[in-house]
């Protein structure tokens, strides 16, 4: 059955019409994709020296403070908007609480700083969960063997106000704890900020696509037991608007899925019905997949990078948090 109005037939439609010629195909693009819609992710790492290569995420390095400035100039220059901070935490460093994520002199904080001071209008976004600094790999602190949810909630208030008092602008709270964008909130406006962000990550899924990232940051050895008990069922839909609602509410700015291409129902839904800024991780097992294929001659770099980020505004994005942010952005501004 034909849904559609009425809007002619072959042979006086031929849709071929409009996509004969390429000013033609601009014209009519239904969406675009430009500098402005990239968010590069970038690991941090402790000491100094040469930057280190992630072996399972070709192309992407573990970088010290001391060659951040010229690491994140490439992006500045570029036109990208925002990065987005992640610390490969050293094993000394962590503990069962994760003590090391409300050090004020932490990695990520040292980071913020010494960013804002050079780029004052380059978006800084810093990652709020406990994972990156607990000795067991959890999103939040462990009680009698299981994730406690209000004590988390404690531990990841203060966080987030030590990432906002050091210059971070937009905090995204990764960790899917029940109630957190509302503590948050609070505890952001009792100190003084309230003009900081929240980009929640509202419906980040228990996915096997986060690996490579997990060996970036030195955790995925770390993790005992897994993380099914407070990130989202892969087979739940429905749940993801209810998770939205929920931070929505409370008082999230912006939403994030995670991950992104699997998961382009989920984007296109939230959108759909909220109609508000949401946003996607094309997360780290994706990026190294595609990379992989490019890397090997299978795919052609010149195609699918873009396609792959366009492929998300078309579902609904405001923009993506991708790998291949310095890549999209250097074809984008070829033209």
């Amino acid at each position: 059955m034909n849904h559609f109005p009425a809007l002619g037939s072959y042979p006086a439609a031929r849709l071929r019409r409009n996509r004969a010629d390429d000013w033609t195909r601009r014209l009519v693009a239904e969406n675009t994709l430009s500098v402005n819609d990239l968010i590069w992710p970038i690991f941090l790492k402790e000491g100094v020296g040469r930057n280190e290569p992630v072996s399972s995420m070709p192309g992407q390095l573990r970088v010290s403070l001391n060659e951040l400035i010229d690491h994140v100039g490439r992006a500045v220059e570029l036109g990208i908007p925002a990065i987005a901070l992640f610390p490969a935490t050293s094993p000394e460093r962590k503990d069962s609480e994760g003590s090391e994520a409300l050090n004020p002199d932490n990695l990520v904080c040292k980071a913020a700083r010494l960013l804002k001071s050079t780029f004052p209008t380059l978006g800084l976004i810093g990652d709020v969960a406990l994972d990156p600094y607990t000795d067991h790999g959890h999103d939040g602190v462990l009680r009698k063997g299981l994730v406690a949810n209000d004590e988390s909630l404690e531990l990841l208030a203060c966080q987030a106000i030590v990432q906002a008092q050091a210059g971070i602008d937009t905090l995204a709270p990764s960790d899917m704890m029940d109630g957190r964008i509302g503590v948050l909130r609070s505890a952001l406006d009792a100190a003084d900020l309230k003009d900081v962000r929240l980009m929640s990550y509202a419906a980040k899924y228990a996915s096997g696509f986060y690996g490579p990232f997990r060996d970036a940051l030195g955790s995925s050895g770390a993790l005992k037991g897994d993380k099914r008990t407070y990130q989202m069922d892969p087979a739940n839909s429905d749940e993801a608007l209810r998770e939205v609602a929920l931070d929505l509410q409370e008082g999230a700015d912006m939403v994030m899925v995670k991950p992104g291409m699997p998961y382009l129902d989920i984007i296109q839904r939230v959108k759909a019905t909220f109609a508000v800024p949401t946003f996607a991780y094309q997360v780290s097992g994706e990026y190294s997949m595609l990379k992989g294929a490019i890397d090997h001659g299978w795919l052609d770099p010149d195609k699918v990078i873009l396609e792959s980020l366009l492929a998300f505004k078309r579902a609904g994005c405001s923009g993506v948090l991708t790998y291949f942010a310095i890549e999209a952005a250097q074809r984008l501004n070829r033209g």
